[in-house]
């Protein structure tokens, strides 16, 4: 592939992260473009989630860089990469349970980026008609895909350029994981960056430009998701 190392909006190189003494990434690099969907495919314990922990700043690596819009991030707090545009969906949700739809989206707000239209409650309502319908009801007596759906409308709010969700089909219905599919390609059309996590090959694809297959800590395949060949995939990430 052509360097093009000064257009990529996300840029990781060869970053290290540990937990204690046990290494979990070992030179992990992946770089995505502006406007481009790009998923980790790997099994449970490959590393993607620590990706994304030393993206965002809640690991820090011991060595490698990390670059957001040609600035170096690996040494930023969490809140100060969030305050450059990049969003994260933890695999957990972590929805505000005691407040309403309305207050949990409020806690995300952040002023809108220059060039961007901004994110408000009535845009997200229309992207997560679900939601619009509960607007006043308590995080915590939505079911998980609605949950889901509030926490990536929650960091929209926040008008980041690109986000980062970890696992966003897992045990979801068939008919929710099809309407985030749907809403994922809503964002792409919107411009949003986006870097997801998935053990769901169909999901994937559907909505995915290109993948990285991780195994054991680091990348040990790119391709597009078209090219991807089912040999690898399934050395590799099948459970």
């Amino acid at each position: 592939m052509t360097d093009q190392k000064n257009n990529y909006l996300l840029d990781v190189t060869d970053l290290n992260s540990f937990y204690g003494k046990a290494q979990i990434l070992f030179d992990m690099t992946l770089r995505i473009n502006r406007g481009e969907v790009v998923v980790l495919l790997g099994r449970n314990g490959a590393g993607k989630t620590t990706t994304f922990k030393s993206i965002m700043g809640i690991v820090k690596p011991r060595s490698g860089k990390v670059r957001f819009k040609n600035k170096e991030i690996q040494s930023l707090p969490p809140f100060k990469t969030c305050g450059l545009g990049l969003g994260y969906v933890p695999e957990d949700r972590r929805v505000f349970s005691r407040l309403t739809i309305l207050e949990n989206l409020e806690v995300g707000r952040q002023p809108a980026r220059q060039g961007r239209p901004a994110w408000t409650a009535e845009r997200l309502f229309e992207l997560f008609p679900n939601l619009a319908e509960r607007r006043h009801q308590n995080g915590g007596n939505l079911s998980g895909g609605e949950q889901q759906m509030l926490t990536i409308a929650r960091t929209l709010m926040g008008n980041p350029e690109m986000i980062i969700l970890d696992e966003p089909s897992e045990g979801l219905a068939p008919v929710i994981v099809d309407q985030l599919a749907a809403t994922l390609l809503k964002l792409k059309n919107e411009k949003v960056s986006i870097l997801l996590a998935e053990q769901n090959l169909s999901f994937a694809k559907r909505v995915c430009d290109r993948a990285y297959l991780v195994y054991q800590g680091t990348v040990c395949h790119e391709s597009t998701l078209a090219e991807l060949d089912n040999d690898q995939y399934e050395k590799y990430c099948s459970l």
